[in-house]
């Protein structure tokens, strides 16, 4: 029995017997996006008006750090990549000093730059999913808590992918040093890179939940522990946000490597090329992979409000 939803704006998301395909119902929904601007620019909105300010308290204490330790940071500068040894050695000697006030300035900017991020982007995330579909009860303190623990789960990830990374310099690099052998740079690299790609894909499989829960407590209007029950008891709805959510992934390493390549395209003229130039065109470069990224994120959410609405309509239909 097939089963559609109609959200009123001539977009319709077809359930056949109880199945979306994601992919394609999402390709609908990168449409609806770019027909309705006014979705990514409320998220840049919100998201530059606390990226700018914090930004500009991070660069205030890297001066702060920077003047502490001076000759670290001319060391740290002077390094050439021609030799990887003398380039670790360099780094080690260097973060020795700026690790203190590194971490003088981490003990009270941290946690104040977290706490402003998990209000603001509660507040901010509301915002933009009552702009979506109006129907939707705001949950900002629910949000709060939810972006809260996303972060404690975040956060756990990067602790994962460090102690991989100090697994693989043992195995590879100060393993080898200590027995008197030759250290194994390519080896490392190659270990740090797949690491890395394998926690991402992790990440992009389980970290829906922390997206989708915040979604179903303005759905249902429900609470913390209601809305992460719920968004682990959708059903065959899950396969279709956990594909989404990789989808999002593949989209993410491929906006990373096309900025790195648009930023690295006037460097064969990097001798005609003034500094200003440079920073101006890295800096355009930047804030387009930022729009870009915010521009995904608001697909991402609308893909789950399209996707839950095309499976939670029928089955009211079929209990009614």
């Amino acid at each position: 029995m097939a089963a559609s939803f109609n959200d009123g704006k001539g977009t319709i998301v077809s359930a056949g017997g109880g199945d979306v395909r994601a992919t394609q119902s999402f390709v609908r929904v990168l449409s609806e996006c770019w027909k309705r601007p006014t979705l990514t620019a409320v998220e840049v909105l919100w998201r530059w008006l606390y990226g700018i300010p914090a930004l500009l308290v991070l660069w205030r204490a890297g001066m702060r750090i920077a003047a502490a330790a001076p000759m670290s940071i001319k060391a740290l500068e002077s390094m050439t990549v021609t030799q990887p040894m003398k380039v670790a050695e360099t780094i080690a000697e260097a973060m020795a000093d700026l690790l203190p006030p590194i971490a003088a300035e981490a003990v009270w900017l941290g946690p104040l730059l977290l706490v402003t991020w998990v209000v603001w982007s509660s507040l901010g995330r509301t915002m933009v999913l009552r702009k979506m579909d109006p129907a939707l009860h705001a949950r900002p303190w629910t949000l709060m808590v939810l972006q809260a623990i996303r972060i404690v789960a975040l956060a756990a990830s990067f602790v994962v992918w460090f102690l991989c990374l100090q697994w693989a310099a043992n195995m590879t690099v100060t393993g080898p040093l200590s027995h008197g052998g030759e250290p194994n740079l390519v080896g490392y690299f190659a270990l740090a890179i797949i690491a890395t790609l394998v926690l991402f894909v992790l990440w992009a499989v389980v970290s829906w939940v922390f997206s989708v829960a915040p979604l179903l407590a303005m759905l249902r209007n429900v609470g913390v522990g209601a809305s992460l029950a719920s968004a682990f008891q959708l059903g065959p709805l899950k396969s279709k946000l956990v594909e989404i959510n990789l989808v999002m992934g593949i989209v993410k390493i491929a906006l990373i490597v096309l900025a790195l390549v648009f930023s690295s395209t006037p460097l064969p003229f990097e001798s005609v090329a003034t500094p200003e130039f440079l920073y101006t065109w890295w800096a355009g470069v930047a804030v387009l992979y930022l729009v870009a990224s915010d521009f995904f994120h608001v697909a991402r959410l609308l893909g789950y409000l399209r996707l839950w609405r095309a499976y939670e309509t029928p089955e009211k239909e079929s209990q009614n």
